[in-house]
């Protein structure tokens, strides 16, 4: 019997209007999926289906599980959420983890039973957390039980949620276990039903859901998964981007479960636990920021790159200077990649062999991408703009304002100035809003950036504006030093004169603050609004 799809149309009646939608072109990208479908099934069930539940699917501290006994796992959570937690279909769950086998069981368990995972940042606290719980109205959390203690503050701040289920301490361990738990018929669904609300960091502000179709999870496996990353059944997936960041989800489950390859989800996957992870796992294909690739460098030198042989970079800009490094020392040219919670994930890249150093890439077959002005009218190479691009995936905001900003006649525009050269690849200029005019010049933040970090005694910098009454803004640098390096006047002189060298010497930081940390969102990004604050509001104190 055919089980009915959405009950609950939360989801569908918060969609923007349809005219606000993007040009959704599906078609168009060589794809086509059945009217009726749920990806729980094209990710796992197939392949036990398929005859191959024997292979490994996800791995983990003390955890190694076969596809087919993934399967079980997510049947059994399936069946708990519908007899236990009376969950219906169209229902948005909250997941908070750190990445782990059972996270993945318990994320396409939800799918599975026809329900809508919103997941959260392992670090958020409870105001942070509150923040999705009552935009996307969730009534049900399942919380990894170390994580308690904000989850349980965050109940207080969001009437809407009404029950939290913990696992890892044997709540939900325990309704799993029940006799006849093992099997569970999928929920029918479409595939324009919402499954996921992916929230973004917040690198602009408030942080916005993005709402995504069953279709949308298997677009971004089809396009980029499948021509331009080109992995393996034989790899296995590694890297450090939270599941709750689109990154992480399509980078280390989603890629690897539409071929039938392997996840490695370690809890501790900073860079100092990163490369130690890829030999103990053999891992093959590795996903994170350029951050990460930078801090690797010493000891990929000293241990060596154990099995790797894809390295992806997204998140941020990726600098020159790190891509030649980190081919000089293992050999391989990193893959950077440009992606978007709205768009789900990369849509600008290019295959090794085809890239060229400092730029982000081409476009993802199957997407399409162009240079705008400041009235959305194409502009020629060479010349920089706003970046908007179309495909198979785009924006859908849950009920929010700001769709018709990220959205102009149907094309999806990024807050990205790049450049596109005559050969079709694209060159990252700043973030719209990073772009520094100073004397009449455009300068590029992150271009200051990537020079500063090119220099010796720099672990990390942000660049932005800052109020000047004589050129309107300056090049101002907010850097954090290695260890043992003293911050004086014969550093900060010794900085400018590097990048004088480097770049356009009119592009040189004017005033550099040295400062003990950047901040962040919780996926790892520089906030450049907050810096861009911190200067501003200095300049007030000082006319004061």
């Amino acid at each position: 019997m055919i089980r009915p799809g959405h009950v609950d149309s939360f989801c569908r009646d918060n969609l923007p209007p349809i005219e606000q939608w993007p040009d959704l072109r599906v078609a168009e990208a060589g794809l086509s999926y059945p009217d009726r479908m749920n990806v729980a099934h094209d990710f796992i069930d197939r392949h036990v289906a398929e005859g191959r539940g024997n292979a490994m699917a996800v791995m983990g501290e003390g955890m190694e599980w076969t596809y087919a006994e993934l399967a079980e796992r997510v049947n059994r959570v399936a069946n708990a959420l519908v007899r236990d937690l009376a969950i219906q279909p169209g229902h948005r769950i909250m997941l908070r983890s750190p990445n782990n086998p059972m996270m993945v069981a318990i994320y396409f368990a939800i799918i599975k039973a026809g329900g809508v995972v919103v997941a959260t940042m392992p670090l958020l606290r409870a105001k942070e957390i509150a923040y999705p719980l009552n935009k996307a109205q969730i009534s049900l959390a399942i919380c990894d039980h170390r994580m308690i203690e904000d989850m349980s503050a965050a109940a207080a701040l969001a009437p809407c949620l009404q029950k939290i289920v913990t696992f890892g301490g044997g709540e939900l361990e325990a309704l799993m276990q029940q006799e006849g738990y093992g099997e569970f018929t999928t929920i029918d669904t479409a595939q324009d039903d919402v499954c996921l609300i992916a929230f973004t960091s917040g690198t602009t502000g408030e942080p916005k859901g993005t709402m995504h179709f069953h279709r949308d999870l298997l677009a971004i496996c089809d396009t980029f998964g499948a021509r331009t990353l080109c992995a393996t059944q034989a790899d296995r997936f590694i890297g450090s981007p939270p599941l709750a960041f689109t990154f992480g989800l399509g980078g280390l489950v989603l890629f690897p479960f539409r071929i039938g390859a392997s996840a490695v989800l370690i809890e501790r996957a900073g860079p100092v636990d990163l490369l130690p992870a890829i030999h103990k796992y053999g891992a093959t294909v590795c996903f994170t920021a350029p951050t990460a690739y930078r801090a690797m460098l010493d000891e990929v030198g000293r241990i060596g790159k154990g099995k790797l042989r894809i390295c992806v970079s997204a998140g941020e800009t990726l600098p020159k200077a790190t891509f030649l490094a980190w081919q000089e020392k293992t050999g391989i040219a990193l893959l950077d990649g440009l992606g978007a919670t709205e768009m789900l994930h990369i849509f600008i890249a290019s295959p090794a062999g085809a890239n060229k150093p400092g730029a982000t890439g081409q476009v993802v077959p199957g997407y399409e991408a162009k240079i705008i002005d400041e009235n959305g009218m194409d502009v020629p190479d060479g010349t920089p703009g706003k970046l908007a691009m179309r495909g198979p995936t785009g924006c859908r905001y849950i009920a929010d304002e700001r769709q018709t900003k990220y959205v102009m006649n149907g094309w999806n525009v990024s807050g990205d100035t790049y450049v596109r050269d005559a050969d079709g690849f694209f060159w990252y200029q700043a973030r719209s809003d990073d772009m520094i005019v100073s004397s009449g010049y455009n300068i590029a933040g992150p271009e200051v950036e990537a020079s500063l970090l090119t220099h010796p005694a720099i672990a990390e910098c942000g660049v932005v504006g800052a109020p000047d009454p004589e050129r309107g803004m300056i090049v101002k640098a907010y850097v954090v030093l290695k260890s043992g390096v003293i911050p004086d006047a014969h550093l900060t002189k010794a900085l400018q004169d590097h990048v004088k060298a480097d770049i356009a010497p009119y592009k040189y930081p004017r005033e550099i603050a040295y400062v003990e940390a950047l901040p962040k969102t919780r996926t790892g990004k520089l906030q450049r609004f907050e810096l861009r604050r911190m200067a501003a509001e200095r300049d007030a104190n000082a006319a004061n």
